[in-house]
């Protein structure tokens, strides 16, 4: 199978793109860091660039005649307070974790209806429990999460299949590449313990490669569920922030978090 893989240079993306290589699998990844890794097809893509996506996807279907699975994963974060974000950092993390994961998906459409292939997308188990001075990067993962649903149902006569996984904490570079707004604001003090927090459960948090497993294994299921949490605490979390009250469950992130 010909599979593609955004944001495939670090992280959970590269662990996926060499997972799907040593099954055997053509694997491409786009992203804008070079990547030099055995069996992983690199081309130079700004996902926020849809000219570039659209060069990107043509080339690999002009060398392979088809796209099997598409997995959504690049991504980036932004911590610190609303009040304090400017212009320029609110439209670039919707431009990279929202408008380019569905631009990526627009275009590679065509050929997975072809394929009957598979779209994952990454969201985060931030998407439907909102963490506060991670705002943004919430508001994006939860509109992935509307945006793999709504897509399902539009693509399913074709037989395309659509889930997202969320992964929870996970030790990856994207801790230390987050984007950390400055803040000398009445939020500041808050902001500090809770990105100290944050930043802690991200270091021990799962491996990388522990989500690739997950992203590989729903990526062949003929039928998937909507989405997919990774690791049995943070399934247990989303259920419940399903089943509690929503201001207790509201609350409850305030104090961990707040």
């Amino acid at each position: 199978m010909v599979v593609v893989v955004t944001g495939g240079s670090s992280g959970i993306g590269l662990e996926s793109a060499k997972l799907y290589a040593s099954k055997g699998h053509k694997v491409y990844s786009l992203n804008r860091r070079p990547l030099d890794v055995e069996n992983i097809n690199y081309i130079k893509c700004d996902i926020s660039d849809s000219g570039q996506i659209e060069s990107a996807i043509k080339e690999i279907v002009s060398k392979e005649k088809r796209i099997d699975i598409l997995v959504n994963n690049a991504g980036m974060g932004i911590s610190g307070a609303i009040e304090t974000h400017n212009e320029e950092d609110i439209k670039r993390i919707l431009d990279i974790n929202l408008l380019g994961l569905i631009n990526v998906t627009r275009i590679s459409l065509p050929y997975l209806r072809e394929s009957k292939g598979m779209v994952v997308n990454i969201s985060s188990v931030a998407g439907p429990i909102s963490i506060p001075y991670q705002t943004m990067y919430s508001v994006t993962k939860s509109a992935v999460l509307a945006f793999s649903t709504g897509l399902r149902n539009e693509v399913r006569p074709f037989k395309v299949r659509v889930t997202s996984v969320l992964p929870g904490d996970t030790k990856t570079g994207f801790t230390d590449a987050r984007k950390k707004n400055s803040d000398d604001s009445v939020y500041s003090s808050r902001v500090n313990k809770s990105v100290e927090r944050m930043e802690k459960d991200e270091t021990n948090g799962v491996p990388a490669s522990k989500v690739a497993k997950k992203i590989y294994k729903v990526s062949l299921k003929k039928n998937p569920n909507t989405y997919y949490v990774v690791g049995t605490s943070y399934r247990l979390l989303v259920y419940l922030s399903r089943i509690l009250p929503k201001r207790f469950v509201n609350w409850l992130i305030f104090k961990i978090y707040g």
